[in-house]
């Protein structure tokens, strides 16, 4: 699969095949991670190549609604309307995702007890920390229940005990999903991840577990010498 950004190559040829577990995606800043996950969460397709998410072909648009309702997405910006209270936030979601009424609102319920801000849960948007505005974006990617869970540097702004908190929290999900992270912190794959993936300009420099990582030298390594571990 190639993403481009006019004419530039954001995603260069890359292949990838990623069953249940938690998946770090590493790399530099301009490495291509935040274009396949936008990619992987249909806000946009591929240049080149195949993609098949969930079994089902994005290029369809009643194959991609059915993807969307079953993938959760934060991105590394995940924009909220500030006069929203979290509960009608995570709501909004779970609006998009056409999950229906009558589950909505527990499922809401659900989503902002798991990243903990279930005590503000009527607060407004605007008037919470930053890290507690992530934590609502995390509590919308989970809402549904995803198969799919996509997250764009998930851990920014969480201090050390919440990000252990959601270490464990992906840990639980991966017997059931996929989930798949991007983040520049070795601490995050070290954390709760099956595997890794390193991309550097776009390329896969390595795909392995973390033992194999080791083997390999360790992530600086990797992206110094580029040996691709297909």
């Amino acid at each position: 699969m190639t993403v481009r950004h006019r004419r530039t190559t954001a995603v260069d040829s890359l292949y990838l095949e990623l069953p249940h577990g938690v998946h770090g995606l590493l790399g530099p800043n301009g490495s291509g991670k935040s274009s396949l996950l936008a990619v992987l969460a249909t806000a946009t397709g591929p240049a080149e190549g195949e993609l098949r998410l969930l079994g089902r072909d994005p290029a369809r648009p009643a194959e991609r609604r059915e993807i969307r309702r079953r993938l959760g997405y934060l991105p590394q910006k995940c924009e909220m309307f500030r006069g929203f209270t979290v509960r009608e936030c995570v709501a909004y979601a779970a609006w998009l995702k056409d999950m229906p009424t009558r589950t909505g609102g527990p499922a809401v319920e659900r989503a902002v007890e798991r990243v903990g801000l279930s005590a503000r849960i009527d607060k407004k948007y605007r008037s919470l920390s930053g890290g507690m505005q992530r934590r609502v974006g995390i509590a919308q990617a989970l809402v549904n229940r995803p198969e799919l869970l996509l997250l764009d540097e998930p851990t920014n702004g969480l201090d050390p005990e919440q990000r252990d908190q959601l270490h464990l929290l992906l840990k639980e999900l991966s017997a059931t999903t996929v989930v798949v992270m991007a983040t520049h912190l070795l601490e995050d794959v070290e954390g709760c991840c099956n595997s890794v993936v390193v991309l550097k300009d776009g390329r896969k420099r390595f795909a392995g577990s973390l033992d194999e990582l080791r083997s390999a030298g360790g992530y600086a390594r990797v992206i110094a010498d580029g040996p691709d571990r297909l």
